[in-house]
């Protein structure tokens, strides 16, 4: 049985909060952190736990058990030194992934040499998107073309190689379509049914968001 991650998020603005709704909308395991009661009061419901305190002290993040979570995303706003320190503390404490919004790319350059795991621009990434990112290693891209359809790049499962479109029967199984499929440098659009996915290939699909979530998880348990 596949162990699903524990998150944590710091910093409940518009970024960190819009991740926090992704995760919980998809049923993971996420603990919403901010130094503001109100944001706090407002995830309590909506996180699996929801705490006040300031993560630039050791000693809180150390209270709460943040060394047990899988990936902690540090989404504080405008205040890049509290930025930088959390991640410091994070890093040194020994969380396993941090991801953490950077404001410059002088901020950027900073997380990453203090042991940043992923930098993100809130400008240039979504919340959401970058929500589906942090839950499947087997999702590369994704775009949102609606409230309830997108177009997602997903890396091939071990299963779906050496199998044709028309073997696995994806359409009808789940009732996407993959429109493409990305092989090294060449893309192959609107690819015929009798093409055999190869190792390494990427498959390009387009349908709603919870019918592709149930193939995210079949490529992602092969």
């Amino acid at each position: 049985m596949k162990v699903k991650k524990e998150f944590a998020v710091i910093g409940l603005g518009r970024f960190g909060g819009s991740i926090v709704r992704e995760l919980a909308d998809q049923g993971l395991e996420v603990m919403a952190i901010d130094f503001k009661e109100e944001r706090v009061n407002e995830f309590s419901m909506i996180a699996s736990h929801a705490v006040m305190g300031d993560t630039t002290d050791e000693s809180v993040l150390k209270g709460i058990g943040i060394r047990n979570f899988d990936h902690v995303i540090v989404a504080i706003g405008d205040d890049i030194q509290a930025s930088i320190l959390t991640t410091l503390i994070l890093k040194e404490l020994g969380v396993k992934h941090i991801t953490v919004k950077a404001q410059n790319d002088y901020h950027e350059k900073v997380l990453l040499k203090i042991g940043a795991d992923t930098v993100v621009h809130p400008e240039r990434d979504m919340g959401r998107r970058i929500a589906h990112k942090l839950v499947s290693n087997s999702v590369l891209d994704y775009l949102e073309l609606s409230d309830e359809h997108s177009i997602v790049e997903i890396a091939a499962g071990g299963g779906l190689v050496g199998h044709s479109i028309i073997d696995l029967d994806i359409r009808a199984k789940y009732g996407i379509n993959i429109v493409a499929i990305k092989r090294g440098n060449d893309i192959n659009v609107s690819p015929q049914a009798s093409e055999v996915i190869l190792q390494n290939d990427v498959l390009i699909v387009i349908g709603a968001d919870s019918d592709i979530s149930r193939f995210e998880k079949k490529v992602m348990n092969i």
